[in-house]
């Protein structure tokens, strides 16, 4: 058996598919490339495929990461190029390549994910840095996220390894956020640019980087 790991993008036309179709959208075309996935034991067997980290609705993504197992060695090369002509517009196959069976899940090597987050602002770049500034040098941060289920309370500012100023762009303004993405908890943009004061939801939120446990 081979294990492959895909790098791939999520870009504006699937940005609002769930993870669970993005699943299926691989596993299609898998099928129709004569892909030969390897499948787990038991009454009910399922394709060894698994993405690093899920994706939320509305966000892009120029860097998921995706592990499968194949049944038989194919070279990377030509399973990308296979591979590329069944996928939809907005997938698109950035890299390839065989790693080691023995290696931990992907879910598990995860550590850190990197974003591009734009906002609609007034600030000047200046107001910004001080913003964020004021956010860094906290030592805690009190959360609470409503959801369905009742209220989640944390320490936002656990999750939030690095922030910086990106471009200026008329009246939005770039962020770049390091966030952590563990089995502990994961820093949710969103949270972070409603921290620094931008009261509406970002115009656009985009995963730069994954960046994983150093083996």
């Amino acid at each position: 058996m081979q294990r492959v790991r895909i790098k791939f993008t999520r870009e504006e036309e699937v940005k609002y598919i769930s993870h669970l179709d993005v699943m299926r959208l691989w596993q299609r075309a898998f099928i129709r490339a004569g892909v030969d996935l390897a499948y787990s034991e038991g009454f009910n067997p399922r394709p060894k495929m698994s993405l690093a980290v899920p994706l939320a609705l509305g966000v892009t993504s120029e860097a998921e990461l995706m592990d499968i197992t194949l049944n038989r060695w194919t070279s990377p090369p030509a399973f990308r190029t296979v591979m590329e002509r069944q996928l939809p517009r907005g997938v698109h196959i950035r890299e390839a390549l065989a790693v080691a069976p023995t290696l931990p899940s992907l879910q598990s090597q995860v550590r850190l994910a990197e974003y591009t987050v734009t906002v609609a602002t007034e600030k000047t770049p200046e107001e910004v840095q001080e913003a964020i500034d004021g956010l860094l040098a906290k030592d805690t941060l009190p959360w609470e996220h409503r959801r369905d289920t009742g209220p989640r309370r944390y320490d936002l500012r656990k999750l939030v390894n690095d922030l910086w100023v990106g471009e200026r762009r008329g009246e939005a303004q770039e962020l770049g956020m390091l966030l952590r993405c563990d089995s502990q908890g994961a820093g949710r943009p969103e949270q972070v640019a409603a921290a620094l004061g931008f009261e509406e939801y970002p115009i656009s939120i985009h995963r730069t980087r994954l960046i994983l446990e150093a083996k």
